[in-house]
């Protein structure tokens, strides 16, 4: 009896051992604004942590009250909103300084604590310069008209180069981008340990913007697509393929973003792609059901689409 008992015992183990192991996720990701405009209460922001942990970095601060708001009602974040606002967000990226980017930055600094904020030089210029100046909002960075109350310190990345970020398990490489000539972006390359995470702030194509900054991003991402290192890709697509090209203002349709994903997809093998989660971004209200058509006819690809809701709770 005893030999039977051990060989039962041993069968179930060796058929757990057996069983598939479920890929666990590298990071938690809420996004606080999805809209590319018109709507105040719902524009680009997206926090991002390692899966497990509450400290989080917020990429864009379009909106973060509201956001934050939404979050809580739907049990994605815990307690009130200042304290989550306070607390959980330990500092901002900010792709570009338009104000859909950074209004609710602004907004809530009197009530935020002290905390960093990411970006390339010419973006954190424009904040400290153009806003934090005691004309447009009273100056709670670090450098520019003083007083300066020095809640924000605004702290410059070096494009390609990978900075940690600060209370957080997290770091980021910074990568430029062409939002309409001569405006600049930002794409952020995001790692936790061995995986990463790409968030692109509003760009326009290669082709319609005459550079190379799209292939340039996706010829460095290449390896870790190849690996499956990279957990998601957060693009916008903010007109539909009827918005003429001269009224793209740096921005993709899905026909342009499909293209890019196409040149991606010639770097890394289409076959390296399948599954990568592709999360739509900055769609311009009034445009939600004819951009989400137009991406699901024409992909061609191996890539799962994700429109995301403002204040869910999504895992990559």
């Amino acid at each position: 009896m005893k030999q039977v008992v051990g060989r039962v015992f041993i069968w179930f183990w060796a058929y757990l051992i057996a069983l598939p192991i479920a890929a666990q996720s590298s990071f938690t990701v809420v996004p606080l604004g999805v809209k590319g405009g018109l709507q105040e209460s719902n524009l680009s922001a997206y926090l991002v942590a390692p899966a497990g942990s509450s400290a989080y970095v917020c990429l864009d601060a379009g909106t973060v009250y509201s956001g934050v708001e939404k979050a809580i009602a739907r049990n994605t974040l815990a307690g009130s909103t200042g304290q989550a606002i306070r607390t959980r967000i330990k500092g901002y990226l900010i792709s570009h300084p338009h104000l859909d980017h950074v209004a609710g930055l602004l907004l809530g600094a009197p009530d935020d604590t002290a905390k960093t904020i990411y970006g390339l030089p010419g973006c954190l210029a424009t904040l400290q310069n153009d806003y934090l100046n005691w004309r447009a909002w009273p100056n709670f960075g670090s450098g520019g008209n003083a007083p300066a109350l020095q809640k924000y310190q605004l702290r410059e990345l070096a494009p390609g180069q990978e900075t940690p970020l600060a209370n957080t398990a997290l770091s980021v490489q910074a990568f430029p981008l062409s939002h309409g000539k001569p405006y600049p972006s930002t794409a952020f390359l995001v790692r936790s340990g061995s995986s990463y995470l790409l968030y692109l702030g509003d760009t326009g194509a290669d082709a319609v913007e005459q550079t190379q900054n799209l292939r340039a991003l996706w010829q460095a991402v290449r390896p870790l697509v190849q690996a499956h290192q990279l957990k998601a890709i957060f693009i916008e697509t903010s007109y539909p393929n009827s918005q003429p090209t001269s009224q793209l203002f740096g921005h993709l349709t899905p026909a342009l973003l499909l293209q890019e994903l196409e040149v991606l997809g010639q770097l890394t093998g289409a076959a390296a792609l399948r599954g990568l989660p592709v999360v739509i971004t900055h769609i311009k209200p009034g445009n939600e059901d004819a951009i989400k058509a137009q991406l699901l006819k024409g992909n061609t690809l191996p890539v799962k689409l994700i429109f995301p809701e403002q204040g869910q709770r999504l895992e990559f």
